[in-house]
């Protein structure tokens, strides 16, 4: 096995900063999807089902971009012909967005913009562990936390500048306003031309030479779930829809109901297909995950829980509690709306900030120890939302959320990538992403039930319950394998 060489520091720029751009649409989308819904006359109970969404699409794309781009080679290279086509689909997107006319067009240009995202983001992970040896990866991955962070405070930022600039910030009764419109039309470029910088200033190593630098353990096939168990999964999963219906529970619910079923369904229908394809093959590596995979899995659930909650219901939670209205087309509300956009682009300025101090705190405590505090540090962020009323204070909380966030987007990947063949990078880091995309669906389908039901629906409570959900991550590290070289202090 021979030892990769090292990459400059503008060679790692080169290779991270189509973050940027990805980045630049996901804090768009983020900030401002749920005023558009509510704009185009979505309820507030009827918000987190429009958001599904989105982990929905990234939960059936990016195992089978991972699993292709594994097997992929052209001239452009393995990774990057799906960034460029990711890229060109989520420019689109964002255009069309602002200007859908009715809710349901909103709805589904989530979808495509969300796959978008998803077909370019899925690689860039396993770009990184493909071209850095493992000492430099918590470098690479800090870079992306780093352009993450920049390209999400100019894009959650925008909405605000452009009112201050004297665009109209308020429109007619489902009308989405002009700051928000130009801010898409912004973030289709920048994300664009970012993407396209990486593709055209990068290079990728050939699937031969990757071998020859291949240094972690081959991940031991197993055989195909037993066919009971399949049954099991989905018998379970009819079980809760009928205890749904049978107490008039809430319809979201029936998500979970689904995605227990729907497993059980992959795994029956995994060992009808002929060993060897796309799905038997994703269904095998999904149950040969090793050690260290699953236990980083049981710490992203709760992380992505957490942060899903904030994205869903930050912008009800800060209009209604600090703004004093629920009104889309009120000057308080979209006030209070523009706010949020400007507490996400602090938080993730923060994360810019974390993101220079990750790999330091990383030298001094280890992997794991900076993660876990970091998760703890977005916690009291999160908490602190129940106690604050002053808006201008809530930029202090995003401090710790900032934190948190850089590390979720860096510390577990570099974790992971030094454990895993590079032969199946691609499909692992997809599969990987099944714990960010589950915990949303979960939010989705759960919170709005339990804000009914146990906070008299106040969406203030959600973040409250993301802050309990990232103390269970930090809870959960303490039991992810140490290994050998991620625990060295340079």
């Amino acid at each position: 096995m021979e030892n990769k060489p090292r990459l400059s520091f503008w060679q790692i720029w080169n290779m991270c900063f189509g973050f940027l751009g990805i980045q630049f649409g996901l804090a768009l989308q983020n900030a401002n999807v749920s005023r558009i819904f509510q704009t185009l006359g979505a309820d507030i109970d009827q918000v987190p089902g429009l958001w599904i969404a989105a982990p929905l699409t990234g939960l059936l794309v990016q195992p089978v971009v991972g699993y292709f781009s594994d097997r992929t080679w052209t001239r452009l290279g393995r990774r990057r012909p799906y960034f460029l086509a990711g890229a060109i689909l989520a420019t689109l997107a964002l255009f069309v967005m602002p200007n859908s006319p009715a809710l349901w067009i909103a709805a589904g240009t989530l979808w495509i913009l969300d796959a978008s995202i998803n077909i370019s983001m899925e690689p860039f992970r396993a770009f990184v562990g493909d071209q850095l040896p493992p000492a430099q990866r918590p470098a690479g991955f800090a870079m992306q936390s780093f352009f993450i962070g920049v390209g999400s405070v100019v894009a959650s930022l925008l909405p605000w500048l452009l009112a201050k600039a004297g665009v109209a910030n308020t429109a007619g009764p489902g009308e989405v306003p002009d700051t928000v419109r130009y801010a898409f039309y912004l973030g289709g470029a920048v994300l664009f031309g970012a993407i396209g910088w990486t593709v055209l200033r990068s290079r990728e190593y050939p699937p031969e030479v990757l071998a020859r630098h291949d240094g972690a353990a081959a991940v031991a096939p197993r055989a195909p779930a037993p066919a009971m168990a399949a049954v099991a999964w989905l018998l379970a999963g009819v079980a809760l829809a009928a205890l749904i219906a049978a107490r008039g529970w809430d319809r979201m619910l029936y998500v979970l109901a689904g995605m227990l079923a729907g497993y059980g369904a992959l795994l029956l229908l995994a060992r009808a297909l002929r060993p060897g394809g796309m799905l038997p093959t994703i269904a095998a590596d999904l149950r040969a995950m090793p050690l260290a995979m699953r236990r980083l899995a049981v710490v992203q659930f709760f992380s992505w829980f957490a942060l899903f909650a904030m994205w869903i219901y930050t912008t009800a939670a800060v209009t209604g509690v600090h703004f004093g209205s629920q009104d889309p087309t009120s000057d308080a509300y979209n006030e209070g709306a523009n706010w949020v956009g400007v507490l996400f682009a602090a938080y993730n300025g923060f994360a810019a900030v974390a993101a220079v101090a990750i790999p330091w705190m990383v030298r001094t405590m280890g992997v794991r120890a900076s993660h876990g505090l970091n998760l703890c540090l977005g916690a009291a962020g999160f908490l602190s939302f129940l106690l604050v009323r002053d808006p201008q204070w809530l930029l202090l909380s995003m401090a710790g959320v900032g934190f948190a966030w850089a590390s979720i987007l860096s510390l577990p990947y570099v974790m992971l990538s030094d454990t895993l063949p590079a032969a199946k990078m691609g499909t692992y880091m997809g599969l990987f992403n099944f714990f960010i995309v589950i915990p949303q669906l979960v939010a989705a389908s759960l919170l709005g039930f339990l804000l009914r039901f146990l906070f008299g629906g106040q969406p203030l409570w959600a973040l409250g319950l993301g802050g309990l959900s990232l103390l269970l991550a930090a809870v959960a590290m303490l039991a992810v394998p140490r290994q050998g070289g991620q625990e060295v202090r340079a």
